[in-house]
């Protein structure tokens, strides 16, 4: 019976690609795991495995922010070698995770300058050392502190630091002409995010982060965020970012609620959502949920 199935299964399998032209095939097969999408003319969005990617296709070089895993940051740099000739001018770490920064390594000897606010850079060689893997990292030559900011032809980008959040060294960066600001993992779009308590992840300062961040930007600019939920884009707006404000809000009240009523970790960790973000679903929920329980119980 098992074979019988397996021949006719097969058979409408190749039926089926007998109606594809040798092209079409051909282009099925050749089509890459990465995507590039491009949000203007010089910058685009580049997803593969990791923390998404940004790129800016400028007149003087080439900017890059994040850079995923070192297989798939050679993905990016060929593609890029394809579409310009110019040299790769910056390569921005929004903060120092390896799903951000291990592909770091694949830009040794091509890019200029590895920019990251003080604190990520410190994480990352923290990181490096404990790992013992410090020879697969390529560091930052230039951190900043508050703000940064520099011209690129006629394109502005600038990175704010407004406190501890997903880690105590997360950046946003801001293409002020086109208006584009990379969140990072400030933003996770209906996914539960990691907070990295190890690295001086704090939610509430984490919301009073996208406060600020509310009020720096306007509604008309387009964010990029760093994971999103099977479903959801990358691409979001200032409305999602103030949902995902609220259901850090709301993790927090759910969390102190259970404390207070006696509930203990374990208990609290067999929820399923958190009351008032239904949005939020899927895998991960333990996440949130333990770092805001070892937040409200040890400061």
């Amino acid at each position: 019976m098992q074979r019988r199935n397996f021949i006719r299964n097969s058979s409408l399998a190749l039926a089926g690609l007998a109606f594809l032209s040798n092209k079409t095939l051909a282009q099925l097969l050749a089509d890459p795991t990465w995507k590039i999408k491009m949000l203007t003319d010089t910058i685009g969005v580049f997803t593969e495995k990791g923390g998404t990617i940004v790129f800016m296709i400028g007149k003087e070089g080439l900017t890059v922010v994040d850079a995923q895993f070192p297989e798939q940051s050679q993905h990016l740099i060929d593609e890029l070698k394809k579409r310009s000739q110019l040299p790769f001018e910056l390569l921005i770490n929004t903060h120092h995770h390896g799903d951000h920064t291990a592909g770091n390594i694949s830009f040794k000897g091509l890019v200029k300058n590895v920019l990251a606010h003080e604190n990520s850079k410190a994480n990352q060689e923290r990181v490096a050392k404990e790992k013992k893997n410090e020879d697969q990292q390529l560091y930052p030559n230039q951190t900043y502190a508050d703000t940064w900011c520099q011209l690129f032809g006629k394109e502005e980008i600038c990175m704010h630091y407004f406190g501890a959040a997903h880690t105590n060294g997360d950046s946003f960066v801001h293409f002020k002409k086109a208006n584009i600001v990379h969140t990072g993992d400030l933003v996770f779009n209906r996914r539960h995010p990691f907070v990295d308590r190890s690295a001086g992840a704090n939610i509430k300062s984490w919301i009073k982060v996208l406060d600020k961040a509310a009020t720096t930007f306007n509604n008309k600019t387009i964010f990029v965020c760093g994971h999103a939920a099977d479903g959801y884009d990358i691409v979001v707006t200032k409305d999602d970012i103030a949902a995902f404000s609220n259901y850090l809000s709301k993790t927090l009240i759910f969390v102190d609620a259970q404390i207070k009523a006696g509930k203990t970790k374990e208990e609290i960790l067999k929820a399923t959502e958190i009351p008032g973000a239904p949005e939020w679903k899927g895998d991960g929920i333990e996440r949130p949920l333990t770092a805001a329980f070892e937040e409200l119980s040890n400061g």
